[in-house]
């Protein structure tokens, strides 16, 4: 609708206004509180999105056996270790912007709801508060910069899908650094809006892709992928992109800006995004790719804090289980098998769709090729009879007889055989799921650095901002 443009919403507007008010108040605070003499000056915080304990321990177990890393994931050295529960205010599953604003904010809303309290009150995110106070603030994700977590450090909106209002929040939160994928914002309701003028308002200079890094010459700067390249996420590991951003160039894009620009001290969010788009599909072998993305993410942080121990705070958590997996072997052999894939289950149901959609004449002999060249089944990866039938079964009935319903998840539409493909190949792996969607188990948080005892024990994701505010601040 027209009135999701911006300026003419009221939603909206209630929204500014209540953010000025709130803004007010902190800055306030912010004069009349100094910060703990003890306060960490630099705070790392690493969201994994749909990382629960089972994903990560797969990550974990493939490192170890299949890298034949001498080294745990950067996580598993930290010195203190807990538990988060993760239930919304609609329910014990949350989606990505309640529990997104809960490891923002501190509160509980219902699903769908960005930095809004149940009511439509906005609440400020522990990042808007830490800006107030002098910190340098920057947020990267391997998804969307407007999707929900990201925006839960910065938006104020009843609904995750309001691009638009999401970005101008974006636009006047004053943060040096956002990057992602891309942002939906410039389009609404099939017309294009006025965003980039508000971005370019508010001194934000934005820049694409790798070679755009080195452009940066602005205070405030929003890194995106190349035009024409993924916007919902940067493209999984997996898939080797080619001239897509990483989310370790994004971290260490975003930590440059910060030190150039806020070198006494910053916050700094990291999202991998892609973990939770991967765990929808079911993708076993795309999910641990990602999260050892993730590491290599996390381990620019630890970089940085073994030259600043005394100074620094990294966090690492989830904000939700995805899939309900599990390891299903208990030597973890066939994770070995991960190594022969060399497409993730998104692509390859793409490229059945595309042969469909050209009517393409492909046999099952032309099928069994590409899957052994992609994902090496009936090569290194064994198939037994009963699941050869299968898929032999659900060829047909795919491409010859095009009698089949895709799959819908979340974030994609997968074709039948697609799917049957990819059942084969988690069985082969030894990775089970329980759903597409979140389960409610509860996540882990790690931390090490200036404060990191506050994060042990069984708490809830709430209670990560309300720690970060108390070290930072000498009266909690």
């Amino acid at each position: 609708m027209k009135g999701s443009r911006g300026r003419s919403n009221p939603t909206y507007s209630k929204t500014m206004n209540l953010k000025k008010i709130f803004s007010a108040a902190i800055l306030g605070a912010a004069a009349a509180t100094a910060a703990a003499d003890n306060a960490p000056r630099y705070i790392f915080y690493f969201i994994g999105d749909g990382m629960g304990v089972q994903p990560s321990n797969a990550a974990e177990v493939y490192n170890r056996r299949v890298r034949n890393s001498d080294r745990p994931l950067a996580m598993n050295t930290f010195t203190s270790v807990g538990w988060l529960t993760t239930y919304s205010a609609t329910g014990p599953v949350t989606d990505s912007a309640a529990a997104g604003s809960a490891l923002a904010c501190g509160r509980k809303t219902l699903n769908g709801m960005l930095g809004m309290t149940p009511d439509s009150v906005s609440m400020a995110s522990v990042a808007e508060e830490l800006f107030a106070e002098g910190y340098g603030v920057g947020l990267a994700t391997s998804v969307a910069a407007d999707d929900a977590t990201p925006g839960a450090f910065y938006a104020h909106v009843p609904s995750r899908k309001m691009y638009y209002q999401i970005c101008r929040d974006m636009a006047a939160s004053g943060y040096q650094f956002v990057g992602g994928a891309g942002i939906r914002g410039f389009v609404a309701d099939g017309d294009s809006t006025d965003l980039a003028a508000h971005l370019a308002a508010e001194g934000v200079q934005v820049v694409y892709g790798p070679e755009g890094i080195s452009t940066i010459d602005s205070d405030r700067v929003l890194l995106l992928n190349p035009k024409g390249k993924p916007e919902w996420n940067i493209g999984y590991t997996i898939d080797s992109i080619a001239g897509v951003l990483t989310l370790p160039q994004l971290t260490g894009a975003c930590l440059a800006q910060l030190e150039r620009t806020s070198p006494e001290r910053f916050f700094m969010m990291v999202e991998g995004g892609n973990i939770d788009h991967a765990l929808h599909g079911n993708d076993g072998g795309a999910a641990i790719k990602e999260i050892i993305n993730f590491n290599e993410a996390i381990e620019i942080a630890l970089e940085f804090y073994a030259a600043h121990p005394e100074e620094t705070l990294v966090i690492v958590t989830a904000d939700h289980d995805t899939g309900g997996s599990s390891l299903l072997y208990s030597s973890g052999t066939g994770l070995r098998y991960i190594d022969y894939q060399k497409v993730s289950k998104e692509k390859f149901s793409e490229y059945c769709k595309s042969l469909l959609d050209n009517n393409t004449a492909y046999s099952w002999d032309d099928m069994e090729q590409y899957l052994r060249d992609n994902l090496g089944l009936f090569g290194p990866v064994p198939v037994d009879d009963s699941d050869t039938a299968s898929l032999r079964s659900k060829f047909d009935t795919t491409f010859a007889l095009r009698d089949s319903a895709d799959q819908h998840t979340l974030y994609a539409n997968f074709n039948a055989f697609a799917v049957e493909v990819f059942r084969v190949f988690n069985k082969a792996i030894g990775i089970g799921f329980t759903t597409t969607g979140h389960s409610g188990n509860p996540v882990p948080v790690y931390a090490i650095g200036c404060g990191a005892e506050r994060f042990t024990g069984f708490t809830d994701n709430t209670d990560i901002p309300a720690r970060i505010r108390a070290i930072t601040h000498s009266d909690d």
